[in-house]
This record gives C-alpha cells, sequence and structure tokens, in this order.
C-alpha cells in the first residue's frame, strides 16, 4: 500500500475522555436502569459488595466537534438515590421506560422513554493496556457507560488493507449525524485534552498475542477528517498483532451511544484488493492530514 500507516499518536495505555457516555461505575453486576417521566434516570446496581443508586439527568445528544458549543453532559446525583428529607428515591421512583432491544455492542440494558428518546447502558474494557501485554489489576475493568440520545447514533466505518504486503491495515472515521468526531487538543500519548476528542481502541483476535481477544492499541481520531489508519507492525520487542479477527470501540460523543465495528481481513495478500483499498481510502479520507500519499 502506498500510504502512510500512521495514528496520530498512539495511546501507550488508555485515559478517560473528558465528556463521552457518562462513566458510572466499574465492575458492576444486577444492573437495573429506570427513567421516569421527567427525563430523570435511575440506574442500580451492585459494585464492591455494595447496592448503589445513581441519578442522571439533563442531557441527551451531542454537540458536534465545529459547533462552538459547549459539550453536553449528565448531571449526577451520587448520594445514593435519597431525596429531601433523606427520603430514598430509589423505593418511590416510578418508571415511564419501556425495554428495548438496541442493536448496540456491549449492551447491558436499554429502554425508549415516554418522548421517544433512548437510554442505554455499555460496558466493555476501555483501559486494557496495549499490544497484547496481560493487564494488571485493576487495568482490566469493565465499565458501565450511560448514554441517552434520539435520532441516529454514532457511526463508527472502518476498511481493511495492506501495507508493505505483509501487514494488515484499518482505516475507517468517525461520524455523528453525518459530521466528522474529532479534537482539537491532546497529549503527545494520545489522550484527548477537550470534551471532543476520540480514542479508537482496537482488539485482535487469535494473533501471536495469545488464543482470545487481546487490546492491540488505541489512538485519536484526526482532525478535520474523523479519520484514522493503522497499521498492525511489530512494536519493539512486541510482535506484530496481525489476527483472523478484528474489532473496535469507542466512546460516543456527548452522551450519545459507544460505537463498535468486527470484521475479518483477508489472509493472503492480493494486489487488486489492495489497490481498491487505495482508492476507498483516497474517497473516504480525503483532506486527512496523516492517511495521505507518500
Amino acid at each position: 500500500m502506498k500510504f502512510a500507516v500512521a495514528v496520530m499518536a498512539a495511546i501507550a495505555w488508555s485515559a478517560a475522555p473528558a465528556s463521552a457516555s457518562e462513566l458510572i461505575a466499574r465492575d458492576a453486576t444486577n444492573v437495573r436502569l429506570e427513567v421516569n417521566r421527567e427525563g430523570k434516570a435511575l440506574l442500580s446496581y451492585r459494585s464492591h459488595g455494595k447496592v448503589r443508586h445513581v441519578l442522571a439527568w439533563g442531557a441527551i445528544n451531542a454537540a458536534h466537534s465545529e459547533s462552538g458549543r459547549r459539550q453536553v453532559a449528565f448531571r449526577l446525583d451520587y448520594s445514593g438515590g435519597w431525596g429531601a428529607f433523606r427520603r430514598p428515591v430509589w423505593k418511590t421512583f416510578v418508571n415511564a421506560c419501556a425495554p428495548e432491544q438496541l442493536p448496540l455492542a456491549w449492551l447491558v440494558t436499554a429502554c425508549r422513554a415516554p418522548d421517544g428518546s433512548y437510554w442505554a447502558v455499555q460496558s466493555w474494557q476501555r483501559t486494557l493496556p496495549v499490544y497484547g501485554v496481560p493487564a494488571a489489576p485493576g487495568r482490566d475493568a469493565w465499565e458501565l457507560r450511560l448514554s441517552h440520545w434520539s435520532g441516529p447514533a454514532p457511526q463508527l466505518e472502518v476498511r481493511f488493507g495492506w501495507t508493505y504486503r505483509r501487514f494488515h491495515q484499518i482505516f475507517g472515521r468517525l461520524t455523528y449525524r453525518g459530521l466528522p468526531v474529532y479534537g482539537f487538543t491532546w497529549k503527545p500519548t494520545g489522550e484527548p485534552l477537550d470534551d471532543r476528542g476520540r480514542n479508537i481502541y482496537v482488539d485482535t483476535l487469535d494473533s501471536a498475542y495469545g488464543k482470545g481477544w487481546y487490546r492491540e492499541n488505541g489512538f485519536l481520531t484526526h482532525r478535520p477528517t474523523g479519520g484514522f489508519c493503522y497499521g498492525f507492525y511489530p512494536h519493539g520487542d512486541r510482535p506484530s498483532g496481525r489476527g483472523v479477527r478484528y474489532r473496535a470501540t469507542v466512546t460516543g460523543p456527548g452522551v450519545a451511544p459507544d460505537a463498535y465495528w468486527e470484521g475479518s481481513p483477508p489472509q493472503r495478500y492480493d494486489r487488486q484488493y489492495d489497490l481498491l483499498a487505495d482508492s476507498h481510502l483516497l474517497a473516504l479520507l480525503t483532506g486527512d492530514p496523516v492517511c495521505e500519499p507518500r
């Protein structure tokens, strides 16, 4: 492939974004989602041996990267669901949100509110170490994330290519309502420093790291395309993470749901396939500052 297979600041580990589908808890079980007619959500779950109740309200969807608007975020009450006069809100909370089976990855539970909007809880391992390194205690937590939206969800588009005729490449873009999702400032290690930036977290299946899924890397979407391109090269003393299948997850902008992609690459190099991938990359990421011909 004739294109630079690069990322804009690959991350050595995963940091929490400034604003996204809201992180509520880690390693939670017995999760229950309720939403009343006033638009308040009550999320109940068990964590660290205790039953907990969190109220969330005041946000829906997301602001676009170039909108100039402040990014939306939930107001959260972690006091345990206790209202005025220390009355337990969770005991008198009246649910008005009908259960829904939505096509979301990592879905725990979801429902449709009376106003037609959707609420969802997703859970996945965002903070795994990269390049297939085994996770230390605390780095393998399953994050419980809450979202609230109406209309289309964020879209994560990913395609396959080849680089140096040996290594798999993925490229694509993240969009929300047809517009690219990206940030404006980030650390040299790749963590976004504003509430717009997004990291794509990529996993590889049955690779040199071992059987099953392992974290390959995480990297920023690019400004102004919302795009990315990444090659599965060796990294120092770590082998190439080339696998038989890949998946990618990204936290949604604002309080929109998290987006997911999964696919199987070709296992043998084919020049015609490679050339077609070149043309797809050019068409998809025109104007991208990193994924350009070299």
